[in-house]
């Protein structure tokens, strides 16, 4: 894709086009934002399995005009089971397999609690509409993705391919499926048309909910019928923080969208008047070391905070930190980082509403385990908890674990309204901040924000280096700018890598125009009415 494209009735974008298109037909049915949403969300996770599934997490940022807008946190607890003696004898939770499913999945309660708003809006579409796309395709079959073949066959010897459910799910013949590859998923076409027929609570507390504790008890992880009945996800109060001229909202923890509101506010008052030279790009990067480093002493659990994380949004502080940061030199950056694997989605209808969304498994096919009878891919993000008693996300039984998802949304002063997001673990944040600020602050159109060259400092997809990571497209000349100020600069091979995660962004301005913009690194598209 290289134009933006527009539209007035309302459109979506996802990381697969059948997501994308999904949403543009509940719209086109006389669904709102949130049901499009659903509906996309539903089908993402049948078509594009290796990046969410509906075992996993989900976030929700939902913008009615004239409204603040509305955050769901659908982040499941770790289980009752889930002790630090339940893992005696190992230095850390596993990463694949079921003792890496240490916690409940909380999207479908998410998409329960997102409904909620799109009744009093005036939602009619049934679940069975919603739903209806993601059990034909399940059922059906999907053509298998560049990026699910590649990341199936480089991932199958780190623990999935040894995982309950995966091969019989995802393989063929115990050999990674080639593109193109017909993917059948009938288990999960039949999970998806039980809830569409009995409702999305019956995944928590009712006969599927029952179903799916027992599978995941006897496959060997802690989580049980219990902890999927004592789930609710929940509305939170969004975090913001006011630019000159808009107010950017994310979730508060345990997502991280903490930083990617410092970010934004940081570079904001670096005063960087041109885009894609060196100021540019190394003000983004230090402004994410700072930003990062204050998420790694405050994010965590909600309930055991150590401080309250909007002291960090205050405009005295962040102009402190953005005080620290050298104009032309690096700060040294030794610290670690964390993988993840997401989908990023943004509907926005034609009243206005709109909905930036982000679902995951964490790692590519999260934990692996498929579970029987139901096709449910289970997530792994219960890896993230610490196993050291003192540690800020230490494992406790109830406890929510540390996210690198965080969907964000703009409302400008001139009434344009911006939900943007990625995927991408932790480079979720700097590829925000790198959308946001190239279409906001250097005039380009949203899908050049989309498609021009990121970089990723630190690791994700399962590379342990924390260097400064570039697409190849980047101009040498501001390459070495960054090497000789003190980044560890590592140039990546491809023009266009899935290193830097599958982002998507929508507009719509004040005159109702839409624009949207899908990533060229993904199988995604904007659909539109």
């Amino acid at each position: 894709m290289i134009h933006t494209l527009r539209a007035l009735g309302g459109m979506a974008v996802a990381p697969h086009h059948l997501a994308a298109q999904a949403a543009r037909d509940v719209l086109r049915d006389g669904g709102n934002a949130v049901e499009a949403m659903v509906a996309a969300a539903s089908t993402i996770a049948v078509v594009y399995p290796h990046m969410n599934a509906i075992g996993g997490d989900g976030f929700w940022l939902i913008h009615e005009p004239g409204q603040t807008p509305v955050a769901i946190e659908a982040c499941g607890p770790a289980a009752a089971l889930a002790t630090r003696e339940f893992y005696s004898g190992f230095e850390a939770i596993p990463s694949r397999g079921p003792l890496a499913a240490v916690t409940v999945a909380g999207t479908v309660g998410g998409w329960q609690r997102a409904l909620e708003v799109s009744a009093r809006w005036g939602g009619r579409l049934d679940l069975s509409r919603l739903l209806g796309d993601a059990i034909r395709h399940a059922r059906d079959g999907v053509a298998v993705t560049a990026s699910q073949a590649a990341l199936t066959r480089s991932k199958l010897r780190d623990g999935l391919g040894d995982a309950p459910g995966f091969a019989g799910t995802y393989l063929v013949d115990g050999e990674p499926p080639a593109v193109g590859h017909l993917l059948r998923q009938p288990a999960l076409a039949d999970t998806l048309q039980h809830l569409a027929t009995r409702g999305l609570d019956d995944f928590y507390r009712g006969e599927l909910g029952a179903r799916i504790g027992s599978a995941l008890l006897r496959a060997g992880s802690p989580v049980g019928p219990d902890d999927l009945a004592a789930y609710q996800a929940r509305f939170v109060d969004a975090l913001a923080v006011r630019l000159h001229d808009s107010t950017v909202y994310n979730l508060p923890p345990p997502t991280q969208g903490l930083s990617t509101l410092m970010i934004l506010d940081l570079f904001d008052r670096l005063g960087v008047s041109e885009g894609e030279g060196f100021a540019h790009l190394h003000g983004l990067v230090e402004a994410t070391k700072r930003a990062f480093r204050v998420r790694e002493r405050v994010v965590t659990d909600p309930a055991h905070l150590p401080e309250d994380p909007r002291r960090y949004l205050q405009p005295s502080v962040l102009a402190d930190l953005a005080d620290n940061i050298d104009p032309k030199r690096a700060l040294p950056w030794p610290e670690p980082t964390a993988p993840g694997d997401t989908i990023w989605m943004g509907v926005i209808d034609r009243e206005g509403r709109a909905v930036s969304f982000i679902q995951s498994v964490y790692w590519e096919f999260g934990s692996g385990l498929v579970l029987d009878g139901t096709g449910i891919c289970w997530q792994n993000r219960g890896t993230s908890f610490s196993l050291h008693p003192r540690a800020l996300n230490t494992l406790e039984p109830g406890r929510k674990p540390f996210h690198t998802l965080n969907p964000s949304l703009a409302l400008f002063d001139d009434g344009r309204v911006m939900p943007f997001g990625t995927m991408g673990g932790e480079g979720q944040p700097q590829t925000q901040a790198a959308i946001f600020t190239r279409y906001a602050r250097f005039g380009q159109t949203l899908q050049q924000a989309v498609s021009a060259p990121r970089w990723l400092l630190g690791r994700t997809w399962g590379a342990t280096s924390t260097t400064l990571k570039l697409e190849s497209r980047f101009d040498p000349h501001v390459v070495s700018q960054l090497a000789d100020a003190g980044h560890a600069v590592e140039m990546l091979p491809e023009a266009f890598s899935d290193t830097m995660g599958h982002a998507g962004a929508l507009v719509r301005h004040a005159n109702g125009v839409i624009e949207g913009a899908a990533d060229p690194r993904s199988d995604g598209a904007v659909a539109s009415l």
